[in-house]
């Protein structure tokens, strides 16, 4: 059975990385994310701070995400990949908050990103 979503959909929303504990965030640039959800399937795609550009997809259940990601650094050789899980909150102001759990290379990061 399927948890159903206490948080509003993902599709057509976007977000920017507040922090990190992968990287440091630019405040001036930081990471831009664009999402897409239909019937369970979240997609999209990211840039900005130490990212060229980068793809995700993966699934909703309830308020969990689950993706696989990919991207190129901005060094344009270095290929990035790996997996994740998000929880979709809605902060105080009643906007969309992603806490994201994520694997790169082996070693466990957390990031918060925020609805804009």
């Amino acid at each position: 059975m399927n948890k159903a979503p206490t948080a509003p959909s993902l599709d057509g929303r976007e977000f920017v990385m507040e922090s990190s504990t992968n990287s440091a965030v630019d405040p001036a640039s930081p990471s831009r994310f664009h999402y897409f959800e239909r019937d369970g399937v979240i997609w999209g795609d990211y840039d900005g701070d130490t990212v060229t550009f980068g793809r995700f997809v993966g699934t909703r259940t309830g308020d969990a995400l689950q993706v696989s990601f990919v991207h190129q650094m901005l060094d344009g050789v270095t290929v990035v990949s790996g997996t994740g899980g998000s929880r979709v909150e809605l902060d105080a102001e009643g906007r969309v908050r992603l806490v994201e759990d994520f694997e790169i290379d082996g070693v466990d990061h957390v990031s918060i990103c925020v609805e804009v």
